[in-house]
């Protein structure tokens, strides 16, 4: 990755990847290039406008940010693991023993320590590329205009996708975790039904989801003795929308801000398109899921060992096609109790 530049408007001659410059140099391309008509000097001239044009486009995508992606923007995100790791072992942990009062020559003092249950998951590689044919270079250049960014954002997209779908799916085939994994431990809470037996908050009263979601947070503290204090609520988005405007009766307070004025430990609610009921990609419980968590990531991670990298361009026949590629481990669970599911808000 060393060898990776960022375009720099105020020094050009920099702005590229020389192993671009270099693959450009010796392909069958750039000389088809060198012509009055395209003002071309020589394949050195040509291959450096295009190593130029690469790298801004580059720089371009990995800029380039998509907010609809929920464990992208949402969740913490580490980096921990080396990226020549094929796999990554990790303990989720939990406190045992108790103290007692003692004598002043005890001998026999109870024991107090942490129990470690270690979890092995592989690292796998993602991988995407774009291209561009001999005849877009040869356009772009005659226009006077920079070669198409969409495709190199098109890449990144690709793999941003794969990756969020992980964090909450996780990836059975692969043995990796996701946060709706429906074997990683996270508890599930039971919601309370209304007098037609239906569990969904636009069935219930303002009072009624208040009643749901303070159960959440009393469900956690129960489980875990109140070490556990969750922080973030993420919720579907027409679930989001109706709690941002449904008015608590004689109050003046909508459901969210009541809840984010006065929910203790509540820091932020979060609208998540993953955990819609339609969203069988990465909702495998197929029904709206509340998902309440820590945002730490003492507590959990996405685990990244390699981001996203975009290797020198390749010469294919007429075109030239740059490769792309991430490393992910999926969800790292250190602490499940943590985070709290609800199916059926």
């Amino acid at each position: 990755m060393a060898n990776e530049k960022r375009y720099n408007p105020a020094r050009p001659s920099e702005g590229y990847d020389r192993g671009d410059l270099a693959a450009l140099k010796v392909s069958s391309l750039t000389p088809t290039m060198v012509c009055a008509e395209l003002r071309f000097d020589s394949v050195e001239d040509a291959s450096i406008f295009f190593a130029r044009q690469l790298d801004y486009i580059k720089a371009k995508s990995y800029d380039k940010v998509y907010p609809e992606f929920t464990a992208l923007n949402h969740f913490p995100i580490t980096h921990e693991v080396p990226e020549g790791a094929e796999s990554m072992t990790y303990y989720s942990y939990d406190k045992t023993g108790f103290a007692a009062i003692i004598s002043n020559y005890a001998s026999d003092l109870p024991r107090a320590d942490v129990k470690g249950n270690p979890t092995t998951v592989p690292v796998k590689s993602i991988g995407a590329s774009y291209g561009y044919s001999v005849q877009e270079m040869r356009a772009s250049r005659m226009a006077g205009k920079s070669l198409d960014v969409r495709k190199a954002n098109a890449a990144r997209y690709a793999c941003d996708r794969t990756v969020n779908m992980i964090a909450f799916a996780g990836d059975p085939k692969h043995k990796m975790q996701g946060m709706l994994s429906t074997d990683n431990n996270i508890p599930l809470y039971t919601l309370s039904t209304t007098e037609d037996g239906k569990t969904s908050w636009k069935d219930k009263t303002a009072s009624q989801i208040l009643d749901d979601i303070n159960g959440m947070f009393a469900y956690q503290a129960r489980l875990t003795q109140d070490v556990e204090r969750a922080d973030t609520l993420a919720l579907p988005p027409d679930v989001y929308i109706d709690l941002s405007t449904r008015q608590i009766p004689n109050t003046g307070f909508t459901v969210m801000k009541f809840l984010m004025e006065n929910a203790p430990y509540l820091k932020e609610i979060i609208s998540a398109p993953e955990l819609m009921d339609k969203n069988g990609e990465m909702n495998p419980y197929g029904e709206n899921v509340a998902l309440l968590y820590t945002n730490s990531e003492e507590k959990f991670s996405l685990e990244i060992p390699m981001p996203f990298y975009q290797y020198p361009l390749q010469n294919r026949n007429l075109e030239i096609v740059v490769p792309c590629e991430e490393r992910v481990a999926g969800i790292v669970l250190y602490y499940p109790m943590s985070a709290l599911i609800a199916v059926g808000v």
